[in-house]
């Protein structure tokens, strides 16, 4: 099957730069978003079709993304827009969702003959704007080797891991990774701040060693001079972190510092960051 004609649910922070990137890619782009005044953007922006509903924005289409907010959002976009696809048609959730909800919408779609796969992404609003992504996918590997080509158009690693839900497994793991290495780097500028030392300095040189990560590269110097208002929210890191503790509840792992963290993030909101970037745990130390 040639790929040309795609469609896009769901133009927030991720899904806007997305479906930007496959319509300059050339594809044949429709766009649906629950707030039309952006969808209407968009098409200004870039080349392409609006549709007023899901299901409308899937008709025809040979590929349909979806990014959109939490299970409940996932259910009643995918539930339209499904009743709408055609057969042999693909249906990629980027979407940061359960491992169920993943697994039930396999079954449905593979019920109708629609490939399915979870497909959550990790890299943020930057990620998502430079066409950088990294996608974690579950689902058919030959619906995957079809769908591959075109995620590639917004992201620089895409790969299949597993069943369906495997992509979504994977987002929980990396989220919680996440987690702990930012709270140990907001212990460590806390640390070097009541020391005394420059901290700036101290990040230049330990960043070449062992304790590098991307939050350091990226994350230590705004840190450092008080700067949330960008990046990954944490009302959105919150999110996240209660679908990888529900799903540790189920397969009986412990989470003992995510759980933890989580309720730093707590911290953080009661005090007004839920917008900050997730870098904002060092608020909790410093105020």
């Amino acid at each position: 099957m040639t790929i040309r004609k795609v469609s896009f649910l769901g133009l927030g922070v991720m899904g806007y730069p997305m479906a930007g990137h496959l319509a300059k890619a050339g594809y044949d782009v429709t766009v649906y978003n629950r707030t039309t005044a952006k969808a209407e953007r968009w098409k200004a922006q870039f080349e392409g079709h609006l549709a007023l509903s899901p299901a409308q924005a899937s008709e025809g289409a040979d590929l349909v993304f979806m990014c959109v907010g939490n299970d409940h959002d996932v259910h009643e976009v995918a539930t339209q827009a499904i009743s709408a696809m055609r057969n042999g048609s693909i249906l990629v959730d980027h979407t940061t969702a359960s491992a169920e909800v993943a697994r039930e919408l396999y079954k449905t779609c593979k019920d109708r003959n629609i490939g399915f796969l979870d497909a959550p992404v990790s890299g943020g609003q930057a990620g998502a704007e430079n066409g950088q992504l990294t996608v974690m996918v579950g689902g058919d590997s030959d619906v995957f080797a079809k769908a591959k080509p075109i995620i590639d158009v917004f992201a620089r690693h895409s790969q299949l891991l597993g069943e369906s839900g495997s992509g979504q497994l994977a987002k929980m793991m990396n989220q919680i990774c996440i987690a702990g290495i930012v709270q140990g780097l907001a212990e460590a500028l806390h640390f070097g701040q009541q020391a005394g030392i420059d901290c700036k300095q101290v990040i230049e040189v330990i960043s070449k060693g062992a304790a590098q990560s991307w939050q350091m590269e990226n994350r230590a110097a705004t840190m450092l001079d008080g700067k949330y208002d960008f990046g990954f929210a944490v009302d959105w890191m919150r999110k996240d972190l209660a679908i990888a503790l529900a799903e540790a509840r189920r397969n009986g792992s412990t989470l003992a510092l995510t759980a933890l963290v989580d309720q730093y993030y707590a911290d953080v909101q009661k005090a007004g960051g839920s917008r900050w970037d997730t870098s904002s745990l060092l608020t909790r130390l410093t105020r």
